[in-house]
């Protein structure tokens, strides 16, 4: 928006705002843009706004090239249709083409006077004391003769001052690095609002060429011109004509009005869309608030769909464009989104019928599953999934040697081949539990372990193709919010709990000597003494060279490793005293939680240009543990570091790379392991298609399908070639996948000034989990650099997964709400619809239910943990006869019902016809009376 102003002898227009989301305003003082804030306009503009479009020029679809033929043609139908005399035609256009002076240009000559002076031309209202009327009436007359002297010039000059408007972008304009912040094929609406001498009544003008059009240095930037607004008026009214001005521009990046300005037929569907617009408008009162606090934008707005109909529910509980009453809502109205997981989980009652669709969706998106992923945001995914997998692996069990050398093998074909690559397979907490048990079962019943391993691990591949057969995977649909969370929270906590265990059993290792006194250091002593081998050989037939040698050692020069090995004691108060390894093991845990954490938020924090905050954010693990790494070398204490395996071989020297399924137990063993593969397919199942669902949620913005059958068979093929190979069993990593979402979350490169980066979905390919375990793989050969890798600074990074797994998660909201009083707690939607009471007894349920999952697991009932997690869902419709459908609504998801869902459906249908029936009624229009005309004498 630009604004006639007065410079010396000159009339020039000055930018005064602008608007790309919000307003920014330009501040005089300190002669910069102001922060980005929601506009905050007088009902009284909008009214007035509403008449000059009413009595004004508008002009739909002009054909123009330049902004004085424009001008031209504006006031050519001004004077046609009698709103302007023929002799204020050379005035108007003198003072529409007098030149545009941005923000980012200054004046070269400016008076200490001029520096003095507010913004626009005279903007003061007049004084009611007789004093400072004749000062303002002495204004507006040097107003007066020195834009009659800038008339007088014009008639001796040759031409209308065209050279005051470059036909091409200047040079500035090109360069404005402001170009970044507005999106692609975007126009401008420019605003032209001042107060001129020789008019009696409001010159009004409303724009829309036919094609957009590059208008010089009009704009800021080099965006096209597609609406025009021009408004002059007589002296002494310049702020009504300012705010007149703000309101049209801001109803001009209203996405609603700005769709009614670009399908416009006549003067009518115009004034219609004020009309809605006032329809939406909320008021604050005048004396309830500041009107000079700047309004921050909100992290989220409402999208134009929600905004559509009429007939949307306002807070309270009215519709919108009714002036009281309305009646009650109904409870349906009040219902949310409904619960819906795609057409990916329908039954189609062939056999394998949901594979083959699997198949058909995910074909078309193959090749670029990997062109996709060529992007420097992968590499910082691959390097952060890479390490959360080591130390998932060092976690659970240790670092195996096949789990080094194979674990890449059963991963990288499921990346490959899988329906959805998004998911990480790695060892999980339920089935290392499961096969410790079976591990505990085979050596107290005398059975071979790994050969009935490998049994149940065939046994369940062909129960898992029995299911993906028989589209089971279509009872997911029962599976709400409920059960995610629940299984969800229970591995985040399992993630939580360990990386604590490791880090206080570093303490229990490297205990803290609290008597430690610095004044008695010298009767601090360890000794190792040499235990009496006189006993142990007097009863040992044979005397082996060993044994004598042990003998003739120097015990006193034995380090205590050596001295623990050859059979010694360590006696001394200081034997146990290495505080420094404990104090830093915890400085490098919890700092590498901790810059992990502020990292990643750094993307929405205001220091740095809007390229480098992502980067840092996308970075911030590697950043994190090179930090701490370095900080570890520099400090050089002998802390934990992490065990990479240096050879290619199976982990047994007893043992071959692949199990020999016969032999070594009997006979029924074979048949008996149905039984317990019945139970591993089970929380195979739910461990995959819980961490699918929660991969393939709907707020992800996922767009290339899923594939719940496709994935659950390659799991099945790969248990029965971890069995065959005697490799853990791997299955989806809930924690660990959606830290790979996140990682490879998309943001709106180009956002308005005040608005939040837009979600635009994942960057959904294979690549990432291809080379995160081929890298695996080759741990190998990295490990020289590996073994510089303290552990604590991986159990920092595990900590980090855990409780960034919780983030987004309803469930822990409410935790949280216990603890909080009701004026502390967030707008969360489901408080405005639901009783406090009634979340907490649904929270608490919650907890009971995860409490059980947390014992069982924990004693040896774990054997029936996966039962368990299928019981979550029959707990889950148990609920329908503790809470209304209209509760459950909000705080879970209801249930699918065949005929209750036709039902609905119709319902909808039906009220969705009479909407539009409704809709397409024309727009009331206000009462004449609200409509002040106080613009026309």
């Amino acid at each position: 928006m630009d604004t006639l102003q007065q410079e010396g002898d000159e009339l020039e227009w000055k930018e005064s705002a602008r608007w790309v989301k919000f307003e920014e305003k330009v501040e005089e003082g300190g002669e910069r843009w102001s922060k980005p804030h929601v506009s905050t306009l007088s009902l009284h503009s909008l009214f007035e706004l509403r008449t000059c479009l009413q009595t004004g020029t508008v002009l739909l679809d002009l054909e123009g090239y330049s902004l004085p033929q424009i001008v031209d043609d504006i006031i050519e139908r001004q004077i046609e249709e009698g709103l302007i005399g023929p002799e204020l035609r050379d005035k108007i256009s003198f003072v529409l083409l007098r030149k545009h002076r941005h923000q980012t240009k200054k004046p070269i000559h400016r008076s200490l006077a001029d520096l003095g002076k507010s913004g626009s031309g005279v903007t003061r209202s007049p004084a009611r004391s007789p004093a400072a009327g004749a000062n303002f009436n002495r204004s507006i007359e040097d107003l007066r003769s020195k834009q009659a002297a800038n008339y007088g010039r014009l008639r001796l000059a040759q031409s209308r001052s065209m050279n005051d408007i470059a036909d091409t972008p200047s040079t500035d304009q090109l360069k404005n690095k402001f170009m970044k912040k507005i999106p692609r094929d975007a126009e401008a609406s420019n605003v032209l609002v001042g107060e001129v001498d020789f008019l009696e009544k409001p010159f009004v003008a409303f724009v829309r060429l036919s094609q957009a059009t590059t208008l010089g240095g009009l704009t800021e930037v080099p965006v096209p011109t597609r609406f025009l607004f021009v408004l002059l008026g007589p002296l002494g009214k310049a702020k009504s004509y300012n705010e007149i001005g703000r309101a049209i521009a801001t109803l001009m990046v209203d996405d609603l009005f700005s769709d009614v300005a670009y399908k416009a037929r006549d003067r009518e569907d115009l004034i219609a869309g004020i009309d809605e617009f006032l329809d939406e408008v909320i008021v604050l009162p005048p004396g309830e608030w500041d009107p000079k606090i700047r309004i921050e934008p909100p992290k989220k707005i409402p999208s134009a769909d929600q905004r559509k109909s009429v007939f949307n529910l306002n807070e309270l509980g009215q519709m919108n464009g009714t002036a009281g009453g309305g009646g009650p809502v109904s409870e349906d109205e009040e219902m949310p989104v409904p619960h819906e997981l795609g057409e990916e989980l329908a039954y189609t009652g062939r056999f394998c019928g949901g594979l083959f669709l699997d198949i058909k969706r995910k074909l078309p998106w193959y090749p670029s599953d990997f062109y996709e992923g060529f992007h420097i945001q992968s590499i910082s995914a691959v390097l952060f999934i890479y390490l959360g997998c080591i130390t998932n692996a060092i976690t659970f069990g240790g670092l195996l040697g096949d789990a080094t050398d194979n674990y890449q093998l059963s991963s990288f074909l499921f990346c490959l081949f899988s329906g959805q690559p998004l998911i990480i397979l790695s060892s999980t907490g339920p089935i290392l539990i499961f096969e410790k048990l079976l591990y505990e079962f085979s050596k107290n019943n005398g059975i071979d372990y790994m050969e009935l391993r490998l049994w149940i691990g065939i046994h369940s591949c062909v129960q898992c193709l029995f299911l993906v057969a028989m589209d089971a995977s279509y009872i997911i649909k029962y599976m709400t919010r409920f059960t995610e969370e629940g299984f969800s929270s229970l591995i985040s906590f399992i993630f939580i709990s360990d990386a604590i265990k490791k880090m206080v059993g570093s303490f229990k290792y490297y205990p803290i000597n609290t008597d430690f006194k610095p004044d008695y250091v010298t009767a601090y002593k360890c000794e190792c003494l040499a235990p009496d081998t006189s006993k142990s050989i007097l009863g040992i037939e044979h005397v082996t060279s060993e044994m004598l040698n042990i003998t003739a050692l120097d015990w006193t020069q034995l380090s205590k490793k050596e001295c623990v090995k050859y059979g010694g004691s360590l006696v001394g108060k200081s034997c146990k005293y290495v505080p420094d390894l404990a104090l830093m093991s915890f400085i490098l845990f919890f700092g590498t939680y901790t810059m992990t954490v502020t990292l990643k938020k750094f993307k929405f924090s205001r220091y740095f240009p809007t390229k480098v905050r992502p980067l840092i954010s996308d970075f911030s693990i590697f950043m994190s543990i090179m930090t701490f790494v370095g900080l570890d070398m520099l400090i050089g204490l002998q802390t934990p570091k992490l065990i990479v395996p240096t050879e290619f071989k199976p982990t047994r020297a007893d043992r071959g790379w692949f199990v020999m399924p016969f032999g070594k137990n009997p006979w029924w063993v074979y048949l008996a392991s149905f039984v317990p593969a019945l139970l591993v397919t089970i929380l195979i199942f739910m461990d995959q298609q819980i961490s699918a669902v929660i991969v393939n949620r709907k707020e992800n913005k996922l767009k290339k399908g899923c594939g719940y059958h496709l994935d659950l068979i390659w799991v099945g093929f790969l248990m029965a070639a971890c069995s065959f190979m005697g490799l853990p069993w791997y299955v989806a990593a809930t924690v660990i996948s959606i830290a790979h979402i996140d990682s490879l979350k998309m943001e709106s490169e180009s956002s308005a000034p005040g608005e939040q980066p837009q979600f635009l979905g994942v960057r959904e390919q294979r690549l990432t989990g291809i080379l995160v375990f081929v890298l695996t793989g080759v741990s190998i050969f990295l490990a020289p650099i590996l073994q510089f890798i303290p552990m604590p600074v991986l159990y920092g990074v595990f900590l980090y997964m855990g409780v960034a797994s919780l983030s987004g998660i309803q469930f822990w909201d409410r935790i949280k709400l216990i603890m909080m009083p009701a004026k502390h707690q967030p707008d969360f939607s489901y408080l405005r619809h639901v009783p406090l009471r009634r979340v907490h007894l649904f929270t608490l349920l919650q907890i009971v239910c995860l409490a059980v999952l947390w014992i069982l697991k924990s004693t040896f009932l774990a054997i029936i943990f996966p039962v368990m997690i299928l019981g979550l869902m029959v707990i889950r419709k148990m609920l329908d006869m503790v809470f209304s459908q209209h509760d459950l609504a909000w705080l879970d998801d209801i249930l699918p019902e065949k005929e209750k869902k036709k039902k609905e459906d119709e319902k909808k249908n039906t009220k969705k016809e009479k909407k539009k029936e409704q809709l397409c009624a024309p727009p009331k229009p206000p009462p004449p009376s609200l409509v002040p005309l106080t613009l026309y004498p």
